[in-house]
């Protein structure tokens, strides 16, 4: 009785652990938004490309040794590897800096938002998740909240919005994401998780090296500037292109594809209060009512028993 009573203790801690560690992957992803922005005159694959030899640099010392130890297991698994790479490396944050240059940030956070229920719909489909109907009415209310945050109260205009390529982008980048996040609860567990990243950067730097030479030679001189530009690669290159994806690896381990990226839904909520706090953006109480449907929706999805397998 003791030992079943510790255990559950420690299942527990660890749920609890994996729910902070997607709070600090919202928070990390928002400051990852704030900053693109910041960055916006730079050429899209160049920042994502000089945010992924940053991060590589970061993950040499760090996972170079287990990446080594483990080799035949990323060779024997090599084509969820590539597909994680692919799809959560290259091209997720590639594919959201590209379509920031076509469209408003507003589309952007609409379609961003989509994340966690395409990924309920992948999971359903292919890793046979199943999620009771409460948890299918929490997915859809911390919808409702995130769309409702990100165009003012005002969701019945959604359709009226001016969709453009750059949405078709973003649309890109949600599929991109939500396949990682199913691709690593099926196949994350057979590398070390230092040299996992190490490994998928490394190819990512490869995918995107003809991709951003091409890119030089249409754009020409890029305006890198010392100062600001660095510091803002800099934060890219650690926090979301290393502490959040080895953060977001953990929590869905633990919590499963479906439940930790409902996490997602409060990125609208933490890039608008980033906003406001850095960049002196006012705050509606339409936006405050939806920040509250999108914390309420994911709690609901949370509480409820874990999803069942077929």
């Amino acid at each position: 009785m003791v030992r079943a009573t510790s255990l559950r203790v420690s299942s527990g801690s660890t749920v609890m652990q994996a729910y902070l560690l997607c709070v600090l992957v919202v928070i990390f992803y928002a400051g990852n938004i704030l900053t693109g922005k910041a960055l916006n005159d730079l050429p899209p694959i160049t920042i994502a490309f000089t945010r992924l030899v940053i991060a590589f640099v970061v993950l040499l010392p760090i996972g170079s040794r287990s990446a080594w130890l483990e080799r035949r297991s990323f060779i024997e698994h090599g084509r969820a590897l590539l597909l994680m790479t692919a799809t959560g490396v290259a091209f997720f944050t590639t594919f959201i800096y590209a379509a920031l240059q076509f469209t408003s940030a507003t589309n952007v956070s609409v379609l961003e938002a989509v994340i966690p229920a395409v990924t309920v719909v992948l999971s359903f489909f292919v890793l046979r998740e199943r999620l009771r109907p409460i948890q299918w009415i929490g997915v859809a209310v911390s919808l409702i909240g995130a769309v409702s945050v990100v165009m003012n109260g005002n969701v019945l205009a959604l359709g009226s919005v001016n969709w453009n390529k750059g949405d078709a982008i973003m649309a890109a980048a949600v599929l991109c994401w939500a396949v990682y996040s199913i691709t690593v609860r099926q196949h994350m567990r057979h590398f070390p998780e230092f040299g996992a990243l190490i490994v998928m950067t490394g190819l990512s730097i490869l995918i995107l090296c003809p991709l951003v030479v091409v890119e030089w030679l249409v754009v020409g001189e890029i305006p890198l500037e010392a100062g600001p530009h660095w510091w803002g690669l800099l934060y890219l290159g650690v926090f979301p292109s290393v502490v959040a994806l080895a953060f977001y690896n953990r929590a869905v381990a633990t919590l499963g594809a479906s439940q930790a990226s409902t996490f997602l839904n409060f990125l609208p909520v933490a890039t608008m209060l980033g906003a406001a706090a850095f960049l002196d953006e006012k705050i509606s109480a339409a936006q405050i009512i939806g920040a509250a449907l999108v914390m309420a929706g994911v709690l609901v999805t949370l509480r409820a028993p874990r999803h069942l397998r077929s």
